[in-house]
């Protein structure tokens, strides 16, 4: 006899893949709207479909199992193709014209290219101009009317922009970094105007302790080079943290906590189409979970 098929919820497979997005489950279950006893319920029906357990304790957290990591990735393409189903057969086919949008370099590396696919086969008479650039910049195109629409790290003094979501700031180095805490911590930066070298001066501020700027730049490459060969720590958030870089535990290394950063919406007061709203939808819901 044939065994029956089982069927995944497709609604339980979003609360696991947010609470990996997010980095754990109460924050899972705050963004859904959900209370913290149900997401585990959720965790636990789904650890029965699979008949076996997806996560497992490691000091006072939790971590993905064997089984808990391929279905991670299982569940992500599930998410996206089930998602673009949904958009294709919905009333937002009508859309057509033309999107025009920037981002930061982290989200240009990792997320964007897919959500740029997805609605572009779901929408085949919507073209998308993305721009990858530096926040200034592109909240001053949507302020003249060369962009629709731009996310921004930090509202950069733009009061009229939208705060859509938040992340974690971490400090980021190499695996041979050691802090000499007689000598100006070493930054690698980016150019100002920039919210990540405003909050680590700031946080190092409060805390006393000196720095120096070992190395300016006007790219995220050139952040992420410079950390890989030795000049110093940056602070960004985990979004396209590339390996062998690692988030430095702050009291192992006498550094302050960093605190949050805010992803900031701009755009228009009217949007200009509705395959501008409509594409300004995904987008921000992308931006909140991190894709």
């Amino acid at each position: 006899m044939v065994a029956p098929k089982r069927n995944l919820d497709m609604d339980v497979l979003r609360t696991f893949v947010a609470g990996l997005d997010l980095g754990n489950f109460a924050r899972a279950a705050e963004h859904l709207g959900r209370s913290p006893s149900a997401v585990s319920l959720q965790l636990r029906k789904l650890e029965e479909q699979i008949g076996q357990p997806l996560l497992r304790k490691q000091g006072r957290g939790l971590v993905l199992t064997e089984a808990g990591e391929r279905l991670a990735s299982y569940a992500r393409r599930i998410l996206v193709l089930n998602d673009e189903a949904c958009l294709a057969l919905g009333a937002l086919t009508r859309f057509e014209g033309w999107v025009r949008v920037g981002v930061p370099q982290d989200f240009a590396e990792t997320w964007l290219p897919d959500l740029l696919a997805g609605f572009e086969r779901a929408h085949p008479r919507v073209r998308i101009e993305a721009r990858a650039d530096r926040g200034s910049a592109m909240a001053d195109a949507v302020a003249v009317g060369d962009l629709d629409l731009a996310l921004t790290w930090g509202r950069l003094g733009r009061m009229d922009s939208e705060i859509v979501g938040q992340r974690d700031l971490l400090w980021i180095g190499n695996d041979q970094f050691r802090r000499d805490p007689d000598m100006p911590l070493p930054l690698v930066l980016l150019d100002t105007p920039c919210a990540f070298r405003a909050a680590a001066i700031a946080a190092l501020d409060r805390a006393g302790i000196a720095w120096r700027a070992s190395f300016a730049t006007t790219s995220l490459a050139g952040v992420w080079a410079a950390v890989r060969a030795g000049l110093g720590v940056t602070l960004r958030t985990r979004d396209a943290l590339p390996a062998p870089l690692r988030a430095l535990v702050p009291e192992d290394h006498g550094l302050p906590s960093p605190g949050t950063l805010d992803l900031a919406l701009h755009r228009p007061v009217s949007p200009s189409s509705e395959a501008v709203s409509g594409f300004c939808d995904l987008l921000v819901e992308a931006a909140r979970k991190g894709a």
